[in-house]
């Protein structure tokens, strides 16, 4: 039988929401069947007619929402949060003091003040946090993981990770597009504009691919859209726990890309290197010999396959794999098993984590560009 899911945020007008909903059908393993999916309960409630919610769960405030799914037999078994920024860490709190886990798009919340009340809480609580950081759900992602760990390409030296887009090269927020309205009001998305919205994806795939902490950074943030008062261009070093060093560049304002995210490693032994809009491919070269393309689907090791070698997986597709591992860490929870999501899903350490960069970056290029630890 299916999970019950809902969801606060993603109404009419919204992105995340639809591709969550899509995601988590996918694999048959969740039913949408409640929701407060607007602030404006005339479009909270139309939002629910059109994705044919019943009426006596359909919600105008999230609040109420928690409660009354806490306490009905049939309630939800997890809520998606797919609002601004700025709501994430009162949704949160809400459905976690009322037990209901949690699965939350990133970042975290808008602030790192609450993210540590919010992983404070998760701790306190014991309740399942989910952090929805999406490339770690692709199979070839999560390949390169799996020979790092092996020592395939030996001791880690350097990471290099870019995530370039270009729809916020023009100053669309001032003809209204509603995602580029919040995404540039430090009062929807929080101190970082760019640097939270992708560049937070960008430090998670380093850490998640090498199995690294980051311990510190050095960031120049820059917003080149007149008026704009969050970044929408960052360039980050790292600096890794083991020594080893890294570097992003983060970019909304790159013509000619859309959702380009690179991923390069390079290791005492060899390196790996993997693209998002390549995503079924990974290139691994062995220090001194040729380059070899492994392809998913070809009897790798660790490399799950929802469909045959072929048939390319992609943003949808790693997607619904974390809310197919979701659902995995529930039923393990209700059958008495183990609470955690193991080491691939992200959870409200990884959300912590994802704030300290934020918060981090913007205060070292507040400083004019120093290390900062996080």
């Amino acid at each position: 039988m299916a999970l019950k899911l809902g969801m606060v945020g993603g109404g009419q007008g919204a992105f995340i929401g639809g591709v969550h909903r899509i995601a988590s059908r996918l694999d048959g393993r969740w039913d949408l069947v409640a929701g407060a999916f607007s602030s404006d309960p005339r479009r909270a409630a139309a939002s629910a007619d059109e994705l044919g919610i019943a009426p006596d769960r359909a919600y105008a405030d999230f609040n109420r929402m928690a409660v009354a799914e806490a306490d009905r037999p049939d309630g939800i078994d997890a809520v998606a949060i797919v609002t601004p920024n700025h709501l994430h860490g009162a949704v949160a709190t809400a459905f976690l003091r009322a037990g209901i886990p949690v699965i939350c798009d990133k970042p975290m919340t808008a602030t790192l003040a609450e993210a540590e009340a919010l992983a404070a809480l998760v701790r306190e609580t014991a309740v399942p946090f989910v952090l929805t950081q999406t490339y770690t759900g692709y199979p070839m992602v999560r390949e390169a993981r799996a020979m790092i760990a092996r020592g395939d390409i030996g001791a880690v030296r350097h990471v290099q990770v870019e995530y370039l887009q270009d729809w916020l090269a023009g100053p669309i927020e001032r003809d209204g597009q509603k995602q580029a309205l919040w995404r540039t009001d430090p009062l929807f998305s929080g101190a970082g504009g760019c640097i939270a919205d992708i560049g937070t994806h960008a430090a998670n795939l380093a850490s998640f691919v090498t199995g690294l902490p980051l311990e510190a950074v050095l960031a120049e943030l820059t917003a080149f859209g007149p008026g704009r008062r969050l970044d929408d261009n960052a360039s980050v070093l790292l600096r890794f726990a083991s020594g080893a060093k890294g570097m992003i560049w983060a970019s909304q304002i790159t013509s000619g890309t859309k959702n380009a995210l690179r991923l390069r490693i390079a290791g005492s032994k060899g390196g790996l290197a993997w693209e998002q809009e390549n995503p079924d491919w990974l290139e691994f070269t062995p220090l001194g010999g040729a380059t070899r393309l492994l392809r998913r689907g070809d009897g790798l090791s660790g490399t799950p396959a929802r469909v045959p070698a072929g048939h390319p997986e992609g943003y949808l597709e790693a997607f619904a794999t974390l809310y197919s591992d979701a659902a995995d860490l529930l039923e393990r929870r209700a059958a008495g098993g183990g609470e955690q999501g193991g080491d691939m899903l992200a959870d409200a350490q990884d959300g912590l984590d994802g704030m300290r960069f934020i918060d981090a970056c913007v205060r070292s290029s507040e400083a004019g560009g120093r290390w900062l630890s996080l």
